[in-house]
């Protein structure tokens, strides 16, 4: 038990690199500080539990789901697009199996679990995670161009082709018709 708990310690620690790891698509875009992959995380869990809610689905599995669908980039780093036309990275659900070897196995099952689902699109909860993930780099390249970046366009039309559920497709209508900041102006006119 104590070496499991030595693993777990470990998960934790590695989990805390996402903090730090930039999402290096937004390099290419030009953009200078881009978002964590932890940023990227919790927006896009945030995202996954309101799609789910909206499509009868459980927003605590979609949420869930998303906080670990990019977990492995400890290991393999937030490859961009251009640089997976190259490079042939192992699976997630290889990387998350490495990153949970020697941890509980209720918590490795669990944290395999819930990426499989993920990675397998199967359950509606795993596909409003993905329309999460998808949403939130659009909401994100809409924030940047609002930043004065240029180059988000190609994100935010792939961003915008990749989702699938109703609910999604009509939050992404909404965020391209608002501005970010809209709501703090509703917020201090009393709308």
């Amino acid at each position: 038990m104590a070496e499991e708990m030595t693993g777990l310690a470990g998960l934790l620690y590695e989990m805390g690199l996402l903090k730090r790891y930039r999402r290096t698509g937004w390099l290419v875009a030009g953009v200078r500080d881009p978002e964590s992959i932890a940023d990227h995380s919790f927006r896009a869990a945030v995202i996954a539990s309101v799609i789910a809610a909206l499509e009868g689905a459980n927003p605590e599995r979609a949420a869930f789901m998303s906080l670990f669908h990019d977990t492995q980039e400890t290991r393999i780093t937030d490859i961009p697009y251009l640089g997976k036309r190259y490079l042939k990275p192992a699976s997630n659900e290889e990387v998350t199996a490495d990153q949970v070897s020697g941890v509980p196995e209720v918590v490795a099952e669990v944290v395999s679990g819930a990426v499989a689902e993920y990675e397998e699109k199967t359950s509606l909860e795993a596909v409003c995670a993905r329309d999460a993930d998808k949403l939130e780099c659009l909401v994100q390249a809409v924030e940047y161009r609002e930043q004065g970046y240029q180059n988000v366009q190609p994100w935010i039309d792939s961003s915008l082709a990749a989702l699938r559920t109703p609910s999604a497709k009509r939050l992404a209508d909404e965020v391209l018709d608002t501005g970010s900041l809209e709501w703090v102006t509703q917020v201090l006119n009393g709308d």
